[in-house]
């Protein structure tokens, strides 16, 4: 066997090396084997309910498009221009510009209406003129006939009876013809007005409508009806903005919201909808300023569950109200929630990846330096850790593991009055806290006002 003197100086190295990551590694093993375990804690123990959500404001005006749009039948608009989301404006600003292509079509229509109209009132003027005219001249020319009638009466009151009987007859047509005439004459002139008040009614209506389209193109610009800031309305197809369509049947181009009472609207999955009610407090932070924290309450939450897009199950839409006003917060801000559903003032806690299960929930544990199977009763749950109920005192040491010889572990079970015993007081418990959370539920108002606790006191800064 070599000596360490006639050893090569690479070896030597080498072997130093191996032998510093041996124990430079046998450390970490053992770092690690004990944080594969945790103590049994006793302390406060809060249930909460995450969800993300998306700022809003509680209350907001509405900028509407033309409201004259449908009776014009102009049934979509493009906006061609608008100013961008954020700015602040004053009552009877500049908001946004439609396109008037298609009003402008109807505005032409309607122009060639009106001289089409006016066209026809001037040929019927004339046509009743020159109607009119003939049968005046008709009736001169009757009475002249007539009068010539009368004189051959007068003058053939010396000829046979035969000659004056066929005087009168010529007399008598002529005086039915002129009287026929006349009512010919006065039938025409009732024809004539009626017709040209037809017109004069058609005339009327497409100057009517021409008029509106223009008092509706002033309205194609659209202008804010109160001070705020503009935020961009939505529809089923996305955010409205410069390019979009509004339509009659949903004519919103913007919102003014109330920037003073904000809300958070999120979706909770129907596993945890169970655990959320009316009433309950909340821990809100907003992605845009992580550093700063928020409350909030639950005013509403929904009955009934929807599939939405980017969900692998129903969710239930909770509405969130903001405790404090502060003016940094705007609408469409992203936020993360911690709905408060319960807090434990005093209990034992694990976390969950301490408990194991099997017919029975039951951990690992330490004692007297040996490790049992320990049957636990488990109680409520959050995201990270458990109630313990019974099984478990506090100090106690639990692996966070299952160690090389689990199945030949000593199982030490609870007694079944005591498990028995224990159910029922926990589902007393348990009725109890839905009975708390329906009284909490009940003092919330939808009118809920919230604090003015950041953002300048009760101002709204736009900055």
């Amino acid at each position: 066997m070599p000596t360490f003197s006639k050893l090569p100086l690479s070896y030597l190295l080498i072997s130093s090396v191996i032998f510093l990551a041996a124990c430079s590694g046998g450390g970490k093993g053992k770092s690690q084997a004990k944080s594969l375990s945790t103590k049994v804690e006793k302390g406060e123990f809060k249930i909460y309910v995450a969800a993300t959500g998306e700022l809003k404001a509680k209350s907001s005006e509405e900028i509407k498009g033309p409201s004259g749009m449908r009776s014009a039948q102009i049934w979509q608009a493009t906006i061609s221009d608008m100013v961008a989301e954020g700015t602040v404006l004053k009552a009877g600003d500049y908001v946004a510009t439609l396109d008037r292509t298609e009003l402008e079509t109807k505005l032409k229509e309607s122009q060639t209406e009106i001289d089409k109209a006016q066209t026809q009132l001037e040929q019927a003027k004339i046509d009743t003129a020159i109607e009119l005219r003939g049968l005046r001249d008709d009736l001169i020319n009757l009475k002249f006939s007539m009068e010539e009638k009368k004189l051959q009466v007068e003058q053939s009151k010396y000829e046979p009876r035969m000659v004056i009987q066929q005087a009168e007859i010529d007399l008598e047509k002529s005086l039915r013809d002129y009287s026929q005439l006349e009512k010919r004459y006065e039938l025409t002139q009732t024809k004539s007005k009626a017709k040209i008040s037809e017109i004069l009614a058609s005339l009327s209506q497409v100057e009517l409508r021409r008029q509106r389209l223009v008092d509706l193109a002033d309205k194609f610009v659209v202008k804010a009806p109160k001070d705020g800031m503009v935020i961009y309305a939505r529809s089923w197809n996305g955010k409205i903005g410069p390019g979009s369509q509004i339509s009659t049947w949903d004519p919103v181009v913007a919102e003014l919201p109330d920037l003073s009472i904000m809300i958070s609207k999120t979706y909770v999955n129907e596993v945890d909808i169970s655990k959320v009610q009316k009433g309950q407090n909340v821990k809100m932070k907003v992605d845009a300023f992580p550093d700063r924290d928020y409350t909030g309450r639950v005013i509403t939450v929904a009955n009934v569950g929807e599939q939405l897009q980017g969900y692998d199950a129903k969710v239930f839409e909770v509405t969130v109200q903001l405790e404090e006003v502060d003016s940094i917060l705007r609408p469409a801000m992203t936020t993360s929630n911690e709905i408060l559903t319960y807090t434990f003032p005093s209990v034992l806690h694990l976390p969950l990846e301490a408990i194991q299960s099997d017919s029975i929930s039951f951990v690992y544990k330490k004692a007297d330096g040996k490790i049992v199977k320990q049957e636990v009763i488990t109680g409520e749950t959050n995201d990270n850790e458990v109630i313990i109920e019974h099984g478990l005192q506090e100090g106690e040491e639990v692996l966070l593991i299952i160690p090389d010889d689990a199945h030949d572990l000593k199982l030490v079970l609870i007694d079944k009055k005591i498990k028995d015993d224990l159910r029922k007081k926990l589902e007393t418990e348990k009725k109890k806290r839905q009975e708390e959370a329906l009284k909490k539920m009940k003092e919330v108002k939808e009118d809920y006002q919230p604090k003015n606790e950041k953002g300048g006191g009760g101002m709204i800064i736009f900055g």
